[in-house]
């Protein structure tokens, strides 16, 4: 037992309030049985338009204070569980550590967001409902436990992601994927840049894209299929292209260029959480 109650009886309460007001504050409980997370947030992420937002809660202000700001308004195109959605991944529990780029945490995106959020690891249950849209159930540590999820804490969200894909869908079924086509993101890059001034190759944006992202120059050159020095020799070319020179500035010029679309209201989720937000992740 916890102090939430056995993971058994909050499957029950959960599955008792699908559909009902009592269905979030039992899914929070049934999370803490779980793997004991300092936050939660759903999302609804679409192959076009940025991630709805279906609740959240933590008891850190901070965690989202920069989600309508930050995240909705076009990081969330650099976010690795945004990839997740774009793989087309089946159901599961995956981890943040596990699935990042390998410079991920030197990103510029990584310490401009999390850094401001204080999340120090996040465990997220993907779950495909239609052609181009999946939840993301993602449960955070933060600077209010100040530790990262254990291995049995993975372990056992592993093992009850099938029952966490089942309350989901069963919950958000009347959810709707949008129509429209997954969005190119260089393209996006390119005709936003364009607008600008600045003329973009596909090449040039598509190193920007992982760049930002937090892919190394080995990574970029594996994504690319050219070597190291190759990748170099782009990312000097896009610097010219743009008038920087740092990772710091691309991040601060392409970030505005990701946003194209305005974002919805966020639901907040039952006793301690931050109340309503006006946009974001």
């Amino acid at each position: 037992m916890t102090q939430h109650g056995s993971i058994e009886t909050c499957v029950a309460a959960a599955i008792s309030g699908l559909r009902q007001d009592g269905f979030a504050v039992a899914l929070w409980d049934l999370f803490g049985a779980l793997a004991k997370p300092d936050n939660l947030i759903v999302m609804a992420y679409r192959d076009a338009g940025p991630p709805l937002v279906l609740l959240h809660r933590s008891d850190n202000p901070r965690v989202f204070a920069r989600l309508e700001t930050l995240y909705l308004s076009g990081a969330y195109r650099l976010d690795p569980y945004y990839e997740l959605h774009l793989a087309r991944v089946t159901d599961g529990a995956y981890r943040s550590r596990d699935i990042a780029p390998d410079a991920f945490q030197r990103s510029r995106y990584f310490t401009e967001y999390f850094g401001a959020t204080t999340l120090i690891d996040e465990i997220a249950f993907v779950v495909p409902l239609a052609e181009g849209l999946s939840l993301n159930l993602c449960l955070g540590r933060d600077a209010r436990s100040g530790r990262a999820f254990s291995a049995e804490d993975l372990a056992a969200c592993q093992r009850v992601s099938p029952v966490i894909a089942a309350l989901a869908r069963a919950e958000w079924r009347d959810l709707e994927s949008d129509a429209r086509p997954v969005e190119d993101t260089p393209a996006l890059l390119i005709q936003a840049a364009k607008r600008r001034g600045i003329a973009l190759s596909p090449r040039q944006a598509m190193v920007a894209l992982l760049v930002l992202r937090g892919h190394s120059t080995p990574s970029i050159g594996l994504k690319l299929g050219v070597s190291p020095q190759t990748v170099k020799v782009f990312r000097k070319q896009l610097y010219q292209r743009c008038g920087i020179s740092s990772q710091a500035e691309l991040f601060s010029l392409m970030l505005p260029l990701l946003n194209d679309q305005p974002s919805a209201s966020i639901p907040a989720l039952g006793r301690g959480a931050e109340g309503r937000v006006p946009v974001a992740r």
